[in-house]
């Protein structure tokens, strides 16, 4: 749709930026950019700043906010260093996206993305039984021969990829519908056929995209990707679930919380 210099496009940028409410304390040790940087990135990740939202010029920023141009200039470049915003020449600045960030437990990928208002979407690549390799075989405890449940799927966010999945179950264990595991994530499959999940052994690491996996990722070949493995526990003991994940760093990071040993 055209827009018109100051018009449509200005217009717009009020109304994106209606439900923030910035709080700069002029007082405060922490810069101001950086308190307005702060601001917008939390509005992003919170959805109440959504992808395709126009924030207008500098200009149209330092007017609304009281601030200088070069603050605002200052905490816009932040934020598309960081891929959360765009300038476009003639529109001003967009949001892009914002980068989804995961606590580092038994969770769904899904449910994390739904709770945090991301609105994910999931494409399955492969849903099929065969034979896996070794190692995923001896992490499920299962016999050599054994078949498995295979599933790979493209995870997006704001309809943008996230993550590729691959998902390996006891073929006894589970038939997921294609449909089903498109509309929700495999652990609410699993609670509902009466699976109770209670823990895991998890690794995270990170490798360079080969351009099989840039292409489904919509990356360029050899970006960085986040890597996760993990082996999902019932409440018996026995091993129910081995996924071996690829995530964009770009868009995703995992949370952990410390604690100090007495």
């Amino acid at each position: 749709m055209a827009r018109t210099p100051g018009g449509r496009t200005r217009a717009a940028a009020v109304a994106a930026l209606d439900p923030v409410r910035f709080t700069l304390d002029r007082g405060s040790p922490v810069p101001l950019y950086h308190q307005l940087a702060l601001q917008l990135e939390a509005a992003i990740e919170h959805g109440v700043l959504a992808p395709g939202d126009l924030l207008g010029n500098e200009v149209d920023l330092s007017d609304r906010l009281g601030l200088s141009r070069p603050t605002v200039r200052q905490a816009i470049r932040s934020l598309v260093d960081k891929g959360l915003l765009v300038r476009r020449r003639g529109v001003g600045t967009q949001v892009v996206h914002s980068q989804v960030r995961r606590p580092l437990e038994l969770s769904s990928l899904h449910d994390d993305l739904e709770a945090a208002g991301q609105d994910p979407a999931t494409r399955v690549l492969r849903n099929e039984r065969a034979v896996p390799p070794a190692e995923v075989a001896a992490a499920l405890c299962l016999a050599e021969g054994a078949e498995v449940t295979v599933l790979e799927r493209l995870r997006s966010a704001h309809g943008r990829p996230v993550a590729f999945l691959t998902n390996y179950l006891p073929a006894a264990l589970l038939e997921p519908a294609t449909d089903r595991l498109e509309s929700a994530g495999l652990y609410r499959l699993m609670r509902g056929a009466g699976i109770t999940l209670h823990s895991a052994r998890q690794s995270v690491g990170a490798r360079n995209a080969t351009a099989e996996e840039a292409a489904l990722l919509d990356e360029k070949e050899g970006a960085a990707l986040l890597t996760m493995q993990r082996t999902a526990y019932d409440d018996s003991g026995r091993p129910v679930e081995y996924g071996t994940h690829l995530y964009r760093a770009s868009r995703y990071a995992f949370d952990f919380q410390l604690l100090v040993r007495p």
